[in-house]
């Protein structure tokens, strides 16, 4: 017979809050096992009641989503974490901004309700990228020729060696634009496997146009969500289309 954990199992989930959190300044450079970590010690010092998993190595119920790649900053992080006591979610973002390090900003907290996951609900990103020393003209020549191409092959590091990716099916939009004498080229990316991140479109912007720009880029990804028919990248956080059955109670206090 198999070793079943000593003790009762733990409390269920009665609760799911969805948040969104920003990385900025020099936390744009901690790697995504690094911002888990932090977030998991913040839970703890806030002291929000996290629900966690059975057996041996009981673990938060934490699931992450779509994480930015190491250097680049983000608006539009998000988070879904499950509680086993109900709170109130104001209450939770604020007590858990309080309780990360400078940087890293809890922006929203809404609770989860209906069919799907947060995962469910995010396809896309909108970055921003600024490109310091770049003419705009430039810019804006290169991405014509990289939109106007059916295959845009790049060589990407992945965890099994480099691999020749096709950077432009992803690539739903791009447009250049110029912002204090600085070139940004703004984009809307579909998240595929492999993943296209921005330093993959900039390498594309190289094979097409030959575009290197003499500074180093500063990514920013200001949005995700589902893309919709008309272009539109809808609110994760927003309403389910499918509405569930909600949980009664008063809320606990964080």
């Amino acid at each position: 017979m198999a070793r079943q954990p000593e003790g009762p199992p733990p409390p269920p989930t009665v609760q799911k809050l969805r948040l969104r959190y920003a990385k900025r300044g020099p936390l744009r450079f901690a790697s995504h096992r690094d911002l888990a970590r932090a977030l998991e010690r913040a839970l703890r010092r806030a002291r929000v009641p996290m629900a966690f998993s059975a057996g041996f190595s009981p673990h938060p119920k934490i699931s992450y989503v779509g994480a930015a790649p190491t250097g680049a900053a983000s608006e539009a992080e998000y988070v879904e974490i499950g509680l086993a006591q109900r709170c109130d979610p104001e209450q939770v973002r604020a007590a858990l901004d309080a309780s990360l390090p400078p940087g890293i900003d809890v922006l929203e907290c809404v609770e989860a309700s209906g069919a799907g996951s947060l995962a469910d609900r995010i396809d896309t990103s909108v970055w921003r990228v600024e490109l310091p020393g770049v003419a705009l003209a430039d810019l804006q020549s290169a991405v014509e020729e990289f939109l106007a191409s059916d295959v845009v092959m790049v060589a990407k590091r992945t965890k099994n060696g480099l691999k020749d990716v096709d950077a432009r099916p992803a690539v739903v939009g791009a447009s250049a634009a110029e912002e204090a004498g600085c070139a940004i080229l703004h984009m809307v990316v579909r998240q595929v496997t492999p993943a296209v991140r921005p330093d993959d479109v900039l390498a594309a912007l190289v094979a097409v146009a030959d575009l290197r720009p003499p500074s180093p880029p500063r990514a920013v990804r200001e949005a995700q969500g589902r893309l919709d028919d008309n272009g539109t990248v809808a609110d994760p956080l927003g309403p389910d289309r499918v509405v569930g059955t909600r949980c009664q109670g008063e809320p606990a206090t964080v």
